[in-house]
């Protein structure tokens, strides 16, 4: 009888152990809130499997995805605070992130997951005030389609200024700035690394090679991946994840790059702040860390320990200090000068991309015919032709100056997705100055490139 009773008694405790734990789990389960909305950048391919993920651990939340382009999800979130129907902004810029904590549009929250360092590279994975939180690390660079430039006998690229060479010309793409944070963030990082003058030089020669500028910034790897051109600049994850799904392709860190953290915040008067927590949480948790190595995703996680289950040949920024360790990203200026860099790239390249690319075809013949016969006169106007490709209608002092032109730094402003579209007339005169400036400089640019190779014959 005493066996028999001390078996009852555990059948029993075991019966109410398991009771409580389902009482608990469901108590858990219940805490979150039944909706869950994320305005963010990211493509289907990285929000899918998290979402999925997500709704798995905690049933009865549905996530909602909002997918906008990182400044259209900025501007929805000013345009609808006042009835906020938002939960979290998640996207890689971290100037964007900025624009939003300025506008007091953003809300405190300190993660509780551990093993995570204070930086990634020589940046803070999160916001020092607390606004905003790193959840993965990245770079930028270039990708390439390796059977492409097999079969057309070009050689890889592995630094910006490669990709001024005539050997690639008509073989690159790149997607807008003002389409896309993270190219926004590509452009400011060479900026950054080699100053406002030597910077845009480079990217106008750069850009004098260019097959297309995209709409998106997926139809960069896109256009790499089907051979559509060679050659892609791109965020790090556009390369990595290609080329583990099977594309031909392959990417590199150029020596003038940064690493900074892609990131997450849970929106001011959130109207699911435990689920949106919890997201967070879920982001930085080893689980969700992991699933940043998925080959459709392929992004740098932020906890080290993650890295022991990457790939052989995946980079380590905790192993490998290197990557990013030329330019110190001042998150400040960029976003000071965030609309200003974005208008002047699509005046001087974007939407005189073809002009460009005809002053920079027949500078390059003429260099190529200065190769091999010497003639000053004709040296002369292939330097004065490149000096004019390379000339800026402002200086870096104007670009952040706020008298100079507060347009670009206040709600006036208005982003054009076409050379055409209707602005404000203070930005329109401006902008139209700088074509003005920049068609001038590419036809007498190329005028004089031509007059050098008549010389040289």
């Amino acid at each position: 009888m005493k066996l028999k009773s001390r078996i009852s008694v555990s059948i029993s405790v075991i019966i109410v152990v398991s009771a409580l734990c389902l009482w608990a789990g469901s108590s858990l389960a219940a805490v979150l809130e039944s909706k869950l909305v994320v305005v963010t950048s990211y493509p289907k391919d990285l929000t899918g499997p998290f979402k999925k993920a997500f709704e798995a651990k905690h049933p009865g939340t549905t996530v909602e995805i909002l997918q906008k382009k990182t400044s259209a999800g900025v501007k929805y979130i000013q345009e609808t605070a006042q009835g906020n129907t938002s939960d979290l902004m998640w996207a890689s810029a971290p100037d964007a992130f900025e624009v939003l904590k300025a506008d007091g549009l953003l809300a405190k929250y300190t993660p509780v997951a551990e093993g995570i360092p204070e930086k990634i590279g020589s940046y803070p994975i999160n916001d020092p005030d607390g606004y905003y939180i790193g959840f993965a690390g990245s770079g930028y660079g270039i990708m390439w389609n390796t059977r492409y430039l097999k079969a057309k006998k070009i050689p890889v690229p592995k630094e910006w200024a490669d990709l001024k060479k005539p050997v690639y010309h008509n073989h690159v793409g790149m997607s807008a700035p003002s389409r896309s944070g993270t190219t926004h963030l590509t452009v400011e990082t060479v900026l950054q690394g080699e100053g406002w003058d030597k910077g845009w030089a480079t990217w106008k020669q750069m850009a004098g090679n260019f097959k297309m500028v995209t709409e998106r910034s997926f139809g960069v790897p896109e256009g790499v991946n089907s051979g559509d051109f060679g050659i892609g600049i791109v965020i790090d994850f556009f390369g990595f994840s290609s080329k583990a799904t099977g594309f031909p392709v392959d990417f590199v860190y150029p020596t003038v790059t940064t690493l900074v953290p892609a990131n997450i915040a849970i929106v001011k008067a959130a109207p699911h702040p435990k689920a949106a927590a919890a997201f967070i949480e879920y982001l930085l948790s080893i689980e969700g860390q992991e699933l940043l190595l998925d080959p459709a995703i392929r992004r740098l996680p932020v906890n080290p320990s993650t890295y022991a289950k990457a790939p052989e040949d995946f980079p380590n920024p905790f192993k490998d200090q290197s990557i990013g360790a030329a330019v110190k990203f001042d998150v400040g200026l960029s976003k000071d000068r965030y609309n200003i860099v974005n208008s002047l790239f699509d005046v001087m390249i974007t939407y005189r991309r073809e002009d460009l690319v005809n002053a920079t075809e027949a500078i390059q013949k003429a260099e190529a015919a200065l190769a091999e016969k010497s003639n000053p006169e004709a040296e002369a106007l292939i330097k004065e032709a490149r000096a004019l490709v390379t000339a800026m209608p402002i200086s870096e002092a104007e670009a952040v100056d706020k008298k100079f032109p507060g347009v670009f730094t206040s709600d006036v402003y208005k982003k054009r997705k076409k050379a055409g579209v209707k602005v404000p007339p203070r930005q329109a005169e401006i902008e139209e100055k700088w074509d003005s400036f920049t068609q001038a400089n590419y036809a007498e640019a190329e005028a004089k490139a031509e007059q050098a190779l008549k010389i040289l014959k």
